[in-house]
């Protein structure tokens, strides 16, 4: 299986990546990247491209792929409505229809979360926009599943590039097994998405296409391969 990423110097994106690094059935992952990532590994090639809405320039890396995994997003505090849907709107269906183009098979798995909106009727801004990416992704003609994951704890040498997260995330770690016994439907890991992104791709579009934290970690654990 062949995988594109986008987003892997995030959090959620390494979780994803790792999974991809990790599982024998993957032969390749490339990732889409402003700057090339401080890793190397015989399975991963990385493609450095400035321009996520337009990717003609190579688009002929783009055939033969089984799998996306959209990991690429921005936090919406401080930012107005249009900036936030150039990069969470724009650049989703940009890679979306890019890919449907290049590898018409392709399984896009869109990283969401808890509390979007696809109504276009809540107060919060991020929860409307994200709402109308995924009503635009699931109008295409691809196989798509949209993640809404609720609380994320990074693991195995995933963080966040936002320094406020960094911070929180460092207090949580230790309270983390505390909260999966607590609250166990909202809660998950990195390396538990990347899983669930890898077994959603073998499921040809079977189920429902909105996935929240109880699929994901049912699916990160019933997944095939090695442990993380």
């Amino acid at each position: 299986m062949r995988v594109i990423v986008f987003g892997a110097s995030g959090m959620v994106g390494y979780g994803a990546l790792r999974a991809c690094l990790l599982d024998e059935s993957v032969t390749e992952v490339l990732a889409v990247v402003r700057r090339p990532l401080a890793q190397a590994h015989p399975k991963l090639r990385q493609i450095v491209h400035s321009d996520f809405t337009d990717y003609t320039a190579i688009r002929d890396q783009l055939t033969d792929l089984d799998a996306c995994f959209f990991c690429l997003g921005i936090s919406a505090a401080g930012r107005g409505e249009e900036e936030y849907t150039r990069v969470t709107h724009g650049y989703t269906l940009a890679a979306a229809r890019a890919l449907r183009a290049a590898s018409p098979a392709l399984t896009f798995v869109y990283v969401s979360g808890e509390g979007t909106d696809s109504s276009g009727t809540s107060r919060l801004m991020w929860a409307r926009v994200k709402g109308r990416t995924e009503n635009d992704l699931l109008a295409m003609p691809m196989t798509t599943y949209l993640f809404r994951p609720g609380y994320i704890q990074p693991v195995a040498g995933a963080s966040s590039r936002t320094p406020l997260y960094r911070a929180l995330y460092r207090v949580t770690a230790g309270l983390y097994p505390l909260l999966r016994r607590a609250f166990p439907r909202h809660v998950t890991t990195t390396d538990a998405v990347g899983r669930a992104m890898l077994a959603v791709s073998r499921l040809d579009g079977t189920g429902s296409p909105v996935l929240r934290n109880p699929d994901i970690n049912r699916l990160a654990a019933d997944y095939p391969g090695q442990v993380l």
